[in-house]
Order: C-alpha cells, then sequence, then structure tokens
C-alpha cells in the first residue's frame, strides 16, 4: 500500500510511515486523523527531526496527470495519484453560456450599450480549458508541500525533444547515437498515430515505424515520411509508396502538426513557470526520456508509473509492489448560475445561494448510521444537501433518499474532487 503522511504537533510533515505503523499509532491513542485522502496523520505529543526529503515527480497530461512521491535513496516510490481533468467540461460550459447568452441578445429583450473594452486579455492568458489544468496541478503540489517533505521536483516538460530530432547536432551526435536513440521519434510517433496502425487500423499489438516512401526509392528518415505499421501490414506493403500502396491521404496527414500536443506544451511551460516560483529544484525531461526509463526498469504503462520514471535522476530500481495510486478526479466546485434554464434558454428554477445546511455542503462524504426504517443500516458516499434536512447519499450500491442530517457524520468535505483507489501494477521492476 502507498505510505502514510505524518505531521508532528506543529503541522510540520515528517517521514511517510507504512500503514501498520499507522494503525498501531492510531490504536494506542497517540495519533490523529488529519486528513483522509490522502490519507495522514497528527501526532498527539510528539515532534520529529528532520525529514529526508521526497522527490515530487509530475507526468502532465491532456486528460490525467501522474504524479509520484519517490526516495531517491532507496528507489520506493512513497505514494502515487493519477489527477484527471476537467478541461473538456469547463469549455462545454463555456460554450452553453455563450450560447445562452447570444440567444438572449437576439430576443432584444433589453438594451445593452455594446462593450468592447473588456475583452481585452492580459499577457500570459491562457484559455479557461487549460488554466483549470494547471490549477489542478498546482493545487496538489502546494497539498502534498504542506503533507510531505518535498526537496525537488521532477516533471515532463515536452513529450517529445523536436529540436534534437531534427538536429542531432544540437547537443552533439552521441545523443542520436546513443541509449535514447528512437525513443524521441517513437514517442511522437505513437501520439500522432494513436498507437494504431496506420494501414489496418489495428491496436494492442506490437507496432513497427515504417517509411511511408521507402528509403530505397529516395525516402528520407524525418518524422514527416514516417509511420506507425503492424509486421504483417509492415511486410506486405514491401518497397511500395503509401499511394501506391492505397493510402495516398496518409502523407497529408503525417504533415498536419500535433494542435493537441502543441496546447498540451503550452500549458507545461506555464506550469513550469509556476513551479519555479515554489522555490524547489525543477528538474526536466523529455517524454522520450520517461519512456526510456519505464522501459528498461520493466513497469506497465501507467500515468502514475510514467511519473515515477520521469527526468535522469529516476533510481535504477523502483520498487512499486503494493502500491495502489489514488484516483483523483477534479469536480469543480459547484454551479454559480443562478437560474436553471429549458432547451430554449428560458429560465424554469431558481436555485438557492445556500449550499450549506445543518453543517453540510452537497459532495461532503458522510457515514451515515439509520438504526431503523426501510433505509435502516451503515451508509457511505457523497451527500445530496437539502434545506429540508432530508438528504440524498451516493454510494457504490446506489442512491439512498431521505436519510436525516442528524445521522450523518462527515469523513472528507467537499474540495472539488472526488476519489477512488486504483489496483496495483502487474509488473515488478526488473
Amino acid at each position: 500500500m502507498s505510505f502514510v503522511c505524518v505531521l508532528d504537533t506543529n503541522k510540520t510533515p515528517c517521514d511517510p510511515i507504512h500503514p501498520a505503523q499507522a494503525r498501531k499509532l492510531l490504536a494506542e491513542g497517540k495519533a490523529a486523523v488529519w486528513r483522509r485522502f490522502p490519507f495522514t496523520i497528527i501526532l498527539k505529543d510528539q515532534q520529529q527531526g528532520e525529514a529526508a526529503p521526497l522527490r515530487l515527480k509530475l507526468d502532465p497530461g491532456s486528460k490525467t496527470t501522474g504524479i509520484a512521491l519517490v526516495d531517491d535513496a532507496t528507489g520506493h516510490i512513497v505514494w502515487a495519484a493519477e489527477l484527471t481533468h476537467r478541461g473538456q467540461q469547463v469549455r462545454d460550459a463555456l460554450l452553453t453560456r455563450r450560447a445562452v447568452r447570444r440567444n438572449r441578445r437576439q430576443r432584444q429583450t433589453r438594451y445593452r450599450q455594446p462593450r468592447f473594452l473588456n475583452r481585452t486579455r492580459p499577457k500570459g492568458w491562457l484559455a479557461p480549458s487549460l488554466e483549470s489544468r494547471i490549477k489542478n496541478v498546482e493545487t496538489w503540489v502546494a497539498r502534498l508541500r504542506r503533507l510531505a517533505p518535498l526537496g525537488a521536483i521532477s516533471m515532463e516538460l515536452v513529450r517529445f525533444d523536436m529540436q534534437r530530432m531534427q538536429d542531432a547536432e544540437i547537443s552533439g551526435v552521441a545523443y542520436q547515437q546513443g541509449e535514447l536513440v528512437g525513443y524521441e521519434v517513437r514517442q511522437y510517433l505513437l501520439e500522432k498515430w494513436k498507437r494504431t496502425c496506420a494501414y489496418c487500423g489495428e491496436t494492442g499489438m506490437p507496432l513497427e515505424i515504417e517509411h511511408m516512401t521507402p528509403r530505397s526509392r529516395g525516402g528520407s528518415d524525418r518524422v514527416s515520411n514516417l509511420t506507425l505499421a503492424c509486421h504483417e501490414c509492415n511486410q506486405k506493403k514491401g518497397t511500395k509508396t503509401a499511394a501506391e500502396f492505397g493510402y495516398r491521404e496518409l502523407q497529408a496527414k503525417a504533415k498536419t502538426p500535433l494542435k493537441d500536443a502543441s496546447a498540451v506544451n503550452s500549458t507545461r511551460w506555464k506550469l513550469f513557470e509556476r513551479l519555479k516560483a515554489t522555490g524547489l529544484p525543477i528538474e526536466v525531461g523529455s517524454g522520450g526520456r520517461t519512456q526510456f526509463n519505464r522501459t528498461q526498469r520493466g513497469l506497465d504503462k501507467t500515468h502514475w508509473l510514467d511519473a515515477a520514471s520521469v527526468g535522469a535522476s529516476t533510481p535504477l530500481l523502483l520498487y512499486t509492489v503494493g502500491i495502489r495510486p489514488l484516483r483523483i478526479k477534479a469536480t469543480g466546485h459547484g454551479n454559480r448560475q443562478m437560474a436553471g434554464l429549458n432547451a430554449s434558454g428560458f429560465p424554469i428554477r431558481h436555485r438557492s445561494r445556500v449550499k450549506r445546511h445543518y453543517g453540510f455542503q452537497t459532495g461532503d462524504m458522510v457515514r451515515a448510521r439509520v438504526p431503523s426504517g426501510k433505509r435502516a443500516g451503515v451508509h457511505m458516499g457523497r451527500v445530496l444537501c437539502r434545506a429540508s434536512g432530508k438528504f440524498d447519499i451516493t454510494t457504490a450500491q446506489g442512491r439512498q433518499a431521505g436519510i436525516r442530517y442528524r445521522y450523518c457524520m462527515p469523513i472528507h468535505r467537499s474540495d472539488g474532487y472526488s476519489y477512488a483507489y486504483g489496483a496495483a501494477p502487474h509488473s515488478s521492476p526488473a
């Protein structure tokens, strides 16, 4: 299992401990639960000396970001998580709001002087869907700094090093002829062609780098002439060009830029600048380096194991036995829209401004012990609050409706994220 974070009586991060030690401290009354996610205890009457620094490793992604706390001295992964972003939800919400406002203006129900000065964007502006990704990572870096003794940060800055792919002399010929040869190009092609064979569309099988115009026909090794193919298609194509093989459109597709990757790279640079402001030493690496480290250590392809493999500082042995990553999903903090609308954009209901009822807020994790009645038993999940005092609790077995607030006990307050635990990795380090 993942280690447990520990705070002393001054709320200073101590060395993380094994879950068995945490259970013993809790049973003996020497510690109390401070936070559920990530699980953290606080010592009641003990102060600990200087803790060994850990390295926080990040693998930023467009949809999911891998997070890992690694002890460089021992190679143990202390804690791991996968953070799922809500960038697409933010984009969809903004498009819906824009449609509602345009509809309202077209109805001419009121007149407002046109305003254009409020459209000026500040320097360094990012789209809200991209900004939300950065804010999520910033939030968890700040939380982990309060709960664990962080000494450095490693992050994957780019998926592939485009300059080194185009010109090996940028940092020496040895870069392309060393152990990393092919890893930058392969990472780019996997991203470009979505890990599928460009000819038959098959996935989940070993793929080979294939020249659309063979070198025997004058084709080059530039990435614009490369694609991915399964072994059967690669052999069947032989010395034909992609057009002669019946795939004339592949050449144009190969020259199409990766817009999604470019957007992600722009957020990574912005994230890099903001992480520098924390004052912690930052190590950066490319996706090719991450894939090389993970492959050399025989690890599975997951977001948190990719994060643990980021950078040149990765230990030769990474101990992953028993680590279950915490799956974190960004859910937001509710809806500020006061009027609920129908499909045509007309208001049909009004939302209350009061979010907290009887000490609870929608989204809190609670444990309800109902003594009798139809809902008798113990229910644990997220609560939906009502002013009447009758709450709904969403559990793993389904929704339990009409539970009185006095039966509920808070477990974890709503913080804009939902939590679940993933499975341990299948492979062990080589």
